[in-house]
């Protein structure tokens, strides 16, 4: 048996070259992101930055520790408490103290994120004056890098400072270096110190008031010490996502290309059969056959993944989706995994092997091309149990969790059940699909409507096998971009729901993002009264924070949190509520939303506020979940040290909304630390949007469908085509010229590519109907279904245009070669 599949892949390579390149292409593909998922899995361990030469530092604690049966459990703080004053000066009685101060500075035409500190602690990174001197009254400062020179005068929000110095910039912050008493006075907080001291003196002393690092522990206090984790978890999920749709692209391409060529080759098996050979030597020599390409196929693809993975990574980089230090590790795992599964996809996709045991001597003698049960019983029972899978998950998470349904790792994943449902039922309905397609174009002159009319509906089993490609690539299209854009769409309903305000005042470095919750950089206080002050105006200052609380006994869960006075929440903000009434909230409740374990009005219930406070909270009004948005709402009093980020102002009744606008940029003008924002801006500016790696991903999970598509098309044209050499002599005979057998060969591609493109359009649809009634369980505002039709278009445009081109150079080749002969 191995020896005639030795000789079968040499005499029909062209029927298996196909094969070879889409499964090489595959484990190429699971190669790379392997490789590339493997280097995400940690983060380096980076040694200390803005602390390199301290001795001990000592900071806050910016954790919350919960106690729980299970162990305790720990969430980061929102905003941690300051050391107590007694402890700083129990430390100074051991050695020399230099208190580090940081705060946020805007300074016009100053770099983004520029963050100041005192210049005491300016030695332990170590920063080394390069020009000028060090910073003595106020209004002096030090800037790193070349972005001022000495002698500049800098506007800031905090006033106008002259820098008198510069040092060198080590690139992991901007720093902006003031006298150490100014410093005091613009963060009167202490949240971190160095001490010159012995260690173990230091830790007793402290005690359970602050944390104490040493050594590499010291990157603890180093600027967003987390920013590499965070950063290789987005990477995770970009890889994990598209090696997973690679996998299953490739499982689906390569079994449907070998289950089309057991097919093809029917009269070949009833000969072997006919000249005496057994059911189970037909199975060995399809299954030996798979096995060469497999291996041959999977070694190559691993070859080439390890070319394709370093210029994966340094795209990625380029891109500035991962920081400057990714690289690939040492891992092989990814290659055994990828050789494996691609052997393993290429002994399931000849699984048809079983039907070509049973191909009676008969078939030898075959000349209809017409499919005879094209949707075998095993078929039918697969698509259909894919199908009702597909619905029994959809409806037990709508009935459950349908948040859920909002979760990228949902919408991705959601759809593969669906399109392997309709591809493995296509043959029951891409017949009338088909008929449908051509009922005009058999009506008109000429035959070439009515014999593309008969070709696709008789040879089923070679229209489903160009039509599944083409599902695939407009299925995938239609699901991840529609999920997004329709996931878009809510949110930017919600948000013009929410917005009441007519001006919306957010710090100079933009907008707290409205779909994450997440807090920019705080308003100044003397900025906020004079905003207060403007008359016609209502002004609500809110803050972001954050309270964890423990579900289930053992779950500590974060929620986002805004903090605002609740007289003048309603009239700059529109929230919707549930249940209870935002009047209700004061410095004993909390307002929360229906993800809440408990949400009963009027229940009491256990929360860490965001520096850590632990408080019993009656709850006042319950907020609809929505699309996510909706957090959590406290008071300022329970919001202790978050800076105002954003202030919501109303124009009182009578006033005029111009002479107010006015007013409210003549209140910040010259700060340089906010901007005033109209209602229109603010939605233009907070509203969702996709980010820089969800689009990427999508965007290289679709490059791949397209890329598998292009080869599925082409390999089963070819395929088909040389199969129906003696089909285009009979024409010829028959009359017909070798354009209208070229025209023929693309009005069958056409129809094919249109019917597949309906199928994947309507699966496209089933998976976002999924989604717009989550929305509607979540009380989510109502958001068209939102279908991307340019990128279907141009997808649909792309297939078409490839199986076109491909099936009249097919037919051209075989009739030229007919006419040789």
């Amino acid at each position: 048996m191995l020896t005639l599949a030795l000789r079968t892949l040499r005499t029909r390579w062209t029927a298996f070259a196909g094969s070879f390149v889409a499964l090489g292409l595959g484990v190429a593909l699971m190669t790379v992101m392997g490789l590339a998922l493997a280097a995400s899995l940690d983060a380096p361990t980076r040694v200390p930055e803005r602390f390199a030469a301290a001795p001990v530092v000592v900071t806050a604690h910016d954790t919350v520790r919960v106690p729980t049966p299970i162990g305790p459990r720990t969430g980061r703080l929102a905003h941690p408490r300051p050391i107590p004053e007694r402890t700083v000066a129990a430390l100074r009685a051991l050695g020399r103290v230099t208190v580090d101060r940081s705060f946020a500075v805007h300074a016009r035409g100053g770099p983004a994120g520029l963050v100041g500190h005192p210049w005491s602690a300016a030695r332990f990174a170590p920063y080394e004056l390069t020009a000028g001197r060090a910073p003595h009254a106020d209004g002096e400062v030090v800037a790193a890098g070349d972005w001022t020179a000495v002698g500049r005068r800098l506007q800031t929000g905090h006033g106008t400072v002259r820098v008198v110095g510069t040092v060198r910039a080590l690139g992991f912050e901007h720093p902006l270096f003031y006298p150490d008493a100014q410093a005091a006075r613009l963060a009167p907080a202490t949240t971190r110190l160095v001490v010159d001291a012995d260690p173990a003196a230091v830790r007793r002393t402290v005690g359970a008031d602050a944390d104490v690092l040493t050594g590499d522990a010291r990157r603890r206090a180093d600027p967003d010490p987390d920013r590499d984790a965070e950063a290789l978890t987005a990477l995770n999920a970009l890889f994990g996502t598209a090696g997973g749709v690679t996998a299953f692209v490739s499982v689906f391409v390569v079994a449907s290309t070998f289950a089309f060529a057991v097919v093809q080759r029917r009269r070949e098996f009833g000969l072997l059969r006919a000249a005496g050979a057994t059911p189970g030597q037909v199975r060995r020599t399809v299954l030996a056959e798979a096995l060469l390409v497999g291996v041959l196929a999977s070694a190559t693809g691993c070859a080439l993944g390890g070319y394709g993975a370093p210029l994966l990574v340094a795209r990625v980089v380029d891109e500035g989706l991962a920081p400057a230090w990714f690289g690939l590790g040492p891992a092989v795992w990814p290659y055994h995994l990828a050789f494996w599964t691609g052997l393993l996809v290429a002994l399931c996709g000849a699984a048809a092997s079983w039907r070509a045991g049973r191909t009676a001597p008969t078939q030898a003698l075959r000349e209809a091309s017409a499919d005879s049960g094209p949707l075998t019983p095993a078929r039918r029972v697969c698509g259909l149990a894919l199908l009702i899978a597909a619905a029994v998950l959809l409806g037990h998470a709508l009935l459950t969790d349908p948040g859920d349904l909002l979760h990228r790792k949902t919408y991705v994943s959601r759809p593969m059940l669906l399109i392997s449902a309709l591809a493995l039922l296509s043959p029951a309905l891409l017949r009338p699909l088909t008929r449908l397609l051509t009922a005009l174009p058999a009506r008109l002159p000429g035959a070439v409507g009515m014999l593309a009319r008969a070709n696709t509906g008789a040879s089923l089993r070679r229209t489903a096998a160009i039509a599944a490609p083409v599902l695939v690539t407009v299925a995938l299209t239609g699901s991840l971009l529609g999920a997004t854009a329709t996931l878009d769409a809510a949110r930017a309903a919600e948000l013009r729901d929410r917005t009441v305000a007519d001006f919306v005042v957010v710090p100079a470095t933009g907008p707290a993002p409205a779909a994450t919750g997440e807090a920019a950089d705080g308003i100044d206080a003397a900025s906020v009264e004079r905003l207060r002050r403007v008359p016609g105006a209502v002004v609500s200052p809110t803050s972001a924070s954050a309270v964890h609380v423990l579900e289930d006994g053992v779950a500590l869960v974060r929620s986002e949190a805004r903090a605002a006075d609740p007289r003048l929440l309603a009239a700059t903000v529109r929230l919707p509520v549930a249940a209870g009434r935002l009047s209700g909230l004061d410095d004993d409740s909390i307002v929360v939303n229906e993800e809440w374990e408990t949400h009963t009005v009027g229940r009491r219930v256990q929360v860490w506020l965001g520096d850590g406070t632990h408080r019993s909270l009656r709850i006042a009004a319950v907020l609809s979940t929505g699309t996510g948005g909706n957090g959590v709402w406290v008071t300022p009093a329970n919001a202790v040290g978050a800076p105002v980020d954003r202030v919501d102002v109303k124009v009182a009744a009578g006033a005029d909304a111009t002479a107010v606008g006015a007013a409210l940029h003549a209140a910040v003008d010259g700060t340089g630390g906010a901007r005033v924002l109209t209602r229109a801006e603010w939605l233009d500016a907070g509203g969702p949007r996709t980010n820089r790696t969800t689009r990427l991903g999508l965007l290289l999970v679709l490059g791949i469908a397209l890329l598998y598509t292009a080869l599925s098309l082409a390999n089963t044209l070819v395929m088909g085509a040389s199969e129906r050499v003696r089909e285009f002599a009979a024409l010829r005979l028959a009359g017909a010229t070798g354009a209208q057998v070229l025209r023929l060969a693309a009005a069958e591609a056409l129809t094919v590519v249109a019917a597949g493109a309906l199928l994947g359009a309507l699966t496209a649809v089933l998976a976002l109907s999924g989604m717009t009634g989550a929305l509607r369980l979540l009380s989510a505002p109502a958001a068209p279904l939102a279908l991307p039709w340019p990128a279907l278009a141009t997808a649909t445009a792309a297939c078409a245009v490839l199986a076109v081109t491909t099936s009249t150079a097919t037919t051209a080749v075989a009739l030229r070669r007919r006419a040789r002969a």
